[in-house]
Order: structure tokens, then sequence, then C-alpha cells
């Protein structure tokens, strides 16, 4: 027995291992639960009482050789397999360079974080609507200068058997998502409708064929302009800061009656004057209004019961408050230079 595991120990010392596949046959031979270690302390039974300490201690020694040899043939095997790739397994790792989410991602989202602590929820809908929705349901009357080609991208004429064609038509705001909500479901109603929108101009620093929004709509018994007025009031603070200031203009809008647009502090010089505010002290952020009688009619709600309000606002020009950006073209350029200086917005 003595000489048996001098043999087996012998053997283990010489062995070399220049691939996986000599490893684990080593592996196997020696250390696995049928391997040659393993038969010698099934055969330890047989060994006489006298003997058992001395025979013992050796297989638990051999035991041991044979693990430290098997840990020293893998460290010579991927020692191998590094050299030979030209890589150094034990250098760190090249950071990967953190992403950021676009600007008007950003805002966006802080848009909706906002309006989404006083109950309102998303609600979104197609790009391609057809003109019952963008601006018949919306009382716009049929001579209304949106619906002429040089503001509206009109896709095709739809005509289903039975019933007269329909214009199909780039959105021009997310006030179709609306009438879609007020269709489909029953008061109360407190939603926001982000989304892309289009419209047939042509691209300066202020001006795009392509732009997004979110549009707000409350539909309730007893919703008055105040509590419009309340609800931009807890936007702008939260949006531009706590100083912020707002003001209410009167306006028109073929879909709210009354109507107005809203002006906020300017948010550079703080409503001293300067050349952003054009000297004013203010900058307009949003058109607004109660919902006219006459869409809630067109969408299926009684407007002698309820009323609502509704308002809208362009993220590119939020964005553009938000940040002091100047030139609208730079939110769709994917400009490395430019994206990179929001990395820690978010």
């Amino acid at each position: 027995m003595l000489d048996k595991i001098k043999k087996i120990e012998e053997e283990i010392l010489r062995y070399k291992a220049s691939d996986e596949k000599d490893f684990e046959a080593f592996r196997l031979k020696f250390l696995s639960k049928k391997g040659v270690i393993s038969n010698l302390f099934s055969e330890f039974r047989d060994v006489p009482a006298e003997n058992k300490k001395e025979v013992g201690q050796l297989i638990n020694r051999l035991k041991e050789t044979a693990t430290e040899k098997l840990d020293q043939l893998k460290g010579a095997i991927e020692k191998s397999v590094s050299e030979s790739s030209g890589d150094d397994l034990t250098r760190p790792g090249d950071r990967i360079p953190q992403g950021t989410r676009h600007p008007l991602s950003i805002v966006r989202n802080e848009i909706i974080s906002i309006f989404s602590r006083i109950g309102f929820v998303i609600s979104e809908g197609p790009e391609i609507e057809s003109d019952d929705n963008v601006f018949t349901k919306l009382n716009f009357p049929p001579e209304h200068p949106a619906r002429d080609m040089q503001d509206t991208f009109f896709i095709d004429r739809r005509s289903d058997e039975d019933s007269d064609p329909e214009d199909i038509l780039l959105r021009t705001h997310t006030s179709s998502v609306q009438v879609r909500v007020m269709q489909g479901q029953r008061p109360p109603i407190r939603t926001i409708s982000p989304g892309r929108v289009f419209r047939n101009e042509a691209i300066s620093a202020r001006a795009h064929c392509i732009f997004h929004q979110v549009e707000g709509l409350y539909i309730d018994e007893n919703v008055s302009f105040a509590d419009l007025k309340q609800t931009l009031f807890f936007f702008a603070k939260e949006m531009f800061g706590k100083e912020t200031r707002i003001r209410l203009r009167p306006s028109y809008f073929p879909f709210t009656e009354p109507s107005a647009e809203m002006d906020v502090s300017c948010t550079l010089c703080g409503g001293t004057g300067c050349g952003v505010c054009k000297h004013t002290g203010w900058l307009e952020v949003l058109g607004c209004g109660m919902v006219d009688p006459a869409v809630l009619d067109n969408c299926g709600i009684d407007s002698k019961k309820y009323t609502g309000y509704a308002f809208g606002m362009g993220i590119e020009r939020v964005a553009m408050l938000k940040y002091q950006v100047n030139d609208l073209r730079l939110y769709f350029e994917n400009d490395i230079r430019f994206l990179n200086q929001f990395r820690n917005a978010f």
C-alpha cells in the first residue's frame, strides 16, 4: 500500500498538461469519485489496524498534493492562453461611456412627472389621423387657415363603401388624442397627451416641421378657469423654480372659450428684462382655455352638465427656456457635443 501511494505521488508530480483536455484528464484520473485517490480510500478498510494511522496520513497528503497540482495546471493553461491571444486577462476592463437621455426626453419626462403628481394620466394616439379628429370635432370651421396645405401635411383620402371620402393627415397637435379620450371615456377626465406633431413650416432657429407637444385636459362638473390657473401656476413653479411668476393674456383658439396664452417670468433675467425676453421680462410658454361647449357636444359629452379646461405646450419651447438653447434645430441634429452637455441632467 505504501509503495502504491509513493508511485501515485511521483506520477502526480511528473504530470504535465498542455491544454484543457489534459487538465480534465488529470482531474478525472486522480480526483474524481472513481479516481485513483478515491479508490485508495476504499482500500483503506483492508489496511491492518496498526498501519491505519500512517497510511491514512499518506493518503490525505496525497490528495492535497493532487489538489495543488490541479491548481498549478490550471494557472499554467490560463497563462498560456493569455500569452497566445495577446490579451492580459488581469488588466481592468475599459469603462463603457455612460449615455444620456435626449434633452427633449428629459423635459418630457419632467413635465409628465409634474402633472402626474396632481392626478393626470397619460393618453397616447396615432400620429396619422383623420381630419375629423384633428379639426372638425375641435370646432375648426371648414375655412380655417390651419386646414390649408400650407400648414398641414395631408396624406391621402380614405373612403369606405357607403361612406364619404375622409381626409387623412399627419396630426398638427395632440388634441386629436383628447378627442379620442372624450369619445371613449366618461367624465371625470384628467389626462395629458405627449407626442410628436407635424406642420408644414420652413425650418429655422425658431421653427421646425416636426416638434413635440404635451396637451392637458380636465373635464368634470363645476370646473372653472380658477382651476386652470392654479394648475398652470403649480406647473410653472415646479418646472422653472419657486420664484417663477405667470401671467395670462387673452387669446383665441377654436376649441376653447375663453382662451389665453400663459407667460412666465424670464428664467434668465428673473423678469428684469434681457435680450432673450426682448426686455419684457416675460416668455410665452403655452396656450390654454376652457373647453368650448361645442367640442364637448361633438365628442358626446353633455356640455350642460360638464365643463373643462385644456392646455398645450411645445416641449422644445420649454426645453429652450429651461436650458437657454436659442436654436431649435440643435434638438434634431444629434450632435454628440451638444447632447453630452445634458449627461447629468436626469
